[in-house]
């Protein structure tokens, strides 16, 4: 690997930085984009069940708000209701409304940084083809061809140029591919969030109104 490094010369190094990046910011999301950290299968049941007889005491409400992403927006509805017991339904709906962007924002964290490095990385590694070319162009004697010049630093300058095309496509397809698994999830959680929010607000009316 230190052989390749070496032979793909210093260009090769910001496109080193950005697989790092991408790498922990992958680990980030995926931890981060857990099931059970934005909206449990059951949440949403258990949501309705303890406020099936009217709205529940602050701990609960706190309790429910810790419990994940999901439960944030929820909570939101309940602590409303909490501190505004005469709080309409478009006023409980605006406060859900309010919590979901601040946690759509959360959720997608970071994904425009992974699709930043997807772009910049080809872009990249042709600077470090075209920091080859100049080094191919640079080893021609004085003739004018490349067959009079330094077959060293032509080899060299072909190594920089076919490395760093290589890496640089190397990172930019499988962080593309992460971003994209990524907005998708992202997306599907909204979804499921938004339903969750609309049928909890109609259970909200029927029971703690």
């Amino acid at each position: 690997m230190l052989s390749i490094i070496q032979a793909a010369g210093w260009p090769i190094w910001p496109l080193i930085a950005c697989s790092i990046l991408a790498l922990a910011l992958i680990i980030e999301r995926f931890i981060a984009l857990k099931t059970a950290r934005v909206a449990p299968p059951k949440l949403l049941d258990e949501a309705m069940t303890v406020s099936s007889k009217g709205v529940p005491g602050t701990d609960v409400v706190a309790q429910l708000a810790q419990n994940s992403a999901m439960g944030e927006v929820l909570a939101s509805g309940l602590r409303m209701l909490n501190s505004e017991p005469q709080a309409t339904e478009e006023d409980v709906r605006g406060a859900m409304e309010s919590t979901g962007r601040a946690v759509a924002h959360r959720l997608e964290k970071y994904l425009n940084a992974l699709a930043t490095i997807a772009s910049a990385a080809p872009l990249l590694g042709l600077f470090g083809t075209v920091v080859g070319m100049i080094e191919i162009f640079g080893s021609q004697g004085g003739g004018g061809t490349v067959s009079g010049g330094n077959p060293q630093q032509l080899a060299h300058g072909i190594s920089i140029a076919l490395y760093n095309t290589a890496f640089g496509l190397m990172i930019a397809i499988p962080t593309l591919i992460f971003w994209r698994y990524f907005r998708s999830r992202v997306d599907d959680y909204l979804l499921s969030m938004e339903l969750a929010s609309e049928q909890f607000l109609r259970h909200l009316k029927r029971h703690a109104g």
